[in-house]
């Protein structure tokens, strides 16, 4: 998922001294992004190798599977004790309606989004061949019903949708704000895959690609570059306090599954080369949709600003992160 080169600003064209001192100044600021992330109260303790500079060479402290379930023990929130008062007042008098228009593409993805994977992951969690890893995928599915019934408060409490009854009501209102290419990577390709491993659950090929696709690419690449600007977004113009508190418990939740997943796939990499093809041949299919998720249904320009980062620094932010988990698990 690599970002297009950016043009020297003011110009119509650019050269490659121009684009490569582009890509370099955006490199060193994600680096600094994901050592500022690290920092954060019990995201360093996932053990997410994108968080560990380490990574950049191949190396990083993966927790065990009963580790990362005793750390599931530990971190865990509830949605009921936010108080989104202040984010109503923010969402209907502080923020202008087509920043609110904008805004809604983010926050959809991660309302469907959160909704899909929370379907999905069952077939996933049974076809995991031992018992240390089912039980943190247990863990992950309340997880992810969690994250449901967060942006649910939200969007019910805040009223970004006046009129819906039930959570129902409010995800299909949300899916208006979709692109395309969201519905291929959900509706099509996960859902193709997880039904695949429902029907054989023996078939350790497609267990892997489905790990792949979930953790290292929806929740890996896509996931949690959106839930950082976002959040980074808000604390800096001081909107929505309560949602900035949630989201950042559901991006800690996020760092620990990708640990578990990167910790599944190093595991399954090293037992046999036909998993590490399989984790390839995932990536190959998926990365193009993936890439295609990024982009909001309402970008007009190839290079467009959401939330103060461009869409180079957006996939950059993607690309990084990925990239420090594949050198873990060795394939980068």
């Amino acid at each position: 998922m690599e970002a297009k080169p950016l043009e020297a600003e003011g110009s119509g064209v650019h050269t490659t001294d121009d684009a490569a001192a582009a890509a370099e100044a955006v490199a060193s600021r994600t680096a600094r992004t994901l050592s500022e992330i690290a920092r954060q109260e019990g995201f360093q303790e996932t053990s997410d190798p994108a968080l560990q500079e380490s990574a950049d060479r191949g190396k990083a402290k993966l927790l065990s599977y009963k580790e990362l379930y005793l750390l599931w023990e530990r971190q865990q929130w509830a949605t009921q004790e936010l108080d989104f008062s202040q984010d109503r007042i923010d969402w209907h008098e502080r923020i202008p309606p087509e920043e609110r228009f904008q805004r809604m593409y983010g926050l959809s993805g991660f309302f469907i989004g959160e909704q899909r994977v929370t379907d999905e992951l069952g077939p996933i969690m049974r076809a995991c061949p031992q018992e240390e890893q089912r039980i943190f995928l247990s863990t992950q599915i309340a997880d992810e019903a969690r994250h449901v019934r967060f942006f649910d408060r939200f969007y019910s409490e805040v009223g970004v949708y006046e009129g819906t009854d039930d959570l129902a009501d409010r995800l299909r209102r949300t899916e208006e704000h979709l692109n395309e290419s969201f519905g291929q990577l959900f509706d099509d390709l996960l859902h193709n895959r997880v039904d695949r491993l429902a029907a054989e659950p023996e078939d350790t090929e497609a267990l892997v690609e489905a790990v792949t696709l979930y953790h290292m690419i929806i929740e890996g690449a896509l996931a949690l570059t959106g839930q950082h600007f976002i959040i980074e977004y808000n604390t800096e113009q001081e909107t929505l306090p309560a949602f900035v508190e949630g989201f950042n418990n559901v991006a800690r939740d996020e760092h620990r599954h990708i640990a578990f997943g990167v910790r599944f796939l190093t595991d399954m990499a090293r037992e046999d080369d036909r998993y590490r093809q399989a984790i390839q041949r995932m990536m190959g299919e998926a990365l193009p949709i993936a890439d295609g998720v990024l982009d909001p249904p309402w970008a007009e320009e190839d290079d467009w600003d959401l939330f103060g980062y461009s869409r180079a620094e957006t996939h950059a932010f993607a690309a990084q992160c990925l990239t420090r988990r594949m050198k873990v698990i060795g394939l980068a």
